[in-house]
């Protein structure tokens, strides 16, 4: 009897254990949706003017190197979207990390399709969730075929943006670990899994590209309000925000 009902007494914690995860991993889907159109991202002719006599490939290489230097720093505590309020039964610190390192990536994943010439058509609400599309994919996106588009943040998306927001937290377990060695091991797999998202995004753009040179005149990008403050990468700070010159022809 005793035995009986410690047996039940486990399988319930372990539904309450999984419901409440769950809940945590569905509020940190909802919050990066949330968060996706408020972050800051360059147009071509910014990062032409940041990184002057830069190619695309230098330029893309540039804008990688810049993520992963960042996504690396989130773990120690220093990263973005730390105005984000703590979901039930999640620490601190790895819904902080979760979170930074969604808003540097979809970031990084704007900006590369500025590099390639392949910006999404659309408002900011849709072209923001163009890239989560690709973040939760970890796949560029075509924006010459609507079919590979998905603009909806119906149940499908959510369901990968859930996945996507598991694999990232259980990567990231190690920075809990004690006397700063988690935090150690957490950088280096934020490094790695920025640049691999990259390179996959890239590879595919890569296919659709077009060349500076053949882009037509291409509008501002809208400015988000109450943008969340990014860590900055190697290069100095991010200047998205810096000049009124957001629209011009990308060969002027």
């Amino acid at each position: 009897m005793i035995r009986s009902r410690a047996g039940e007494a486990a399988r319930t914690g372990v539904r309450k254990s999984g419901s409440h995860a769950r809940a945590a991993l569905s509020y940190l889907a909802d919050r990066i949706i949330d968060m996706a159109p408020r972050v800051p991202v360059r147009d071509l002719t910014t990062l032409r003017r940041q990184f002057p006599g830069l190619g695309p490939e230098q330029l893309a290489d540039k804008l990688v190197a810049g993520a992963a230097a960042a996504s690396s720093t989130v773990g120690a505590g220093i990263g973005a979207a730390a105005m984000l309020p703590v979901p039930p039964a999640m620490p601190t610190e790895l819904a902080t990390e979760v979170t930074g390192v969604a808003a540097i990536e979809l970031k990084l994943i704007a900006e590369l399709h500025e590099v390639y010439g392949v910006r999404p058509p659309g408002s900011l609400k849709v072209r923001s969730t163009v890239y989560l599309s690709s973040w939760s994919q970890e796949r560029g996106v075509d924006v010459h075929k609507p079919s590979t588009i998905d603009t909806a943040l119906g149940g499908r998306m959510r369901r990968r943006l859930r996945r996507q927001v598991m694999k990232r937290t259980v990567r990231n377990l190690p920075n809990l670990m004690p006397f700063m060695v988690g935090a150690a091991v957490g950088a280096v797999m934020n490094r790695y899994d920025t640049r691999r998202l990259a390179a996959h995004v890239r590879a595919d753009l890569r296919k659709i590209q077009v060349p500076w040179d053949e882009l037509p005149t291409l509008p501002p990008l809208d400015r988000p309000e109450n943008p969340p403050a990014l860590q900055n990468g190697p290069d100095g700070p991010d200047d998205s925000d810096s000049s009124g010159k957001a629209g011009e022809e990308p060969g002027r």
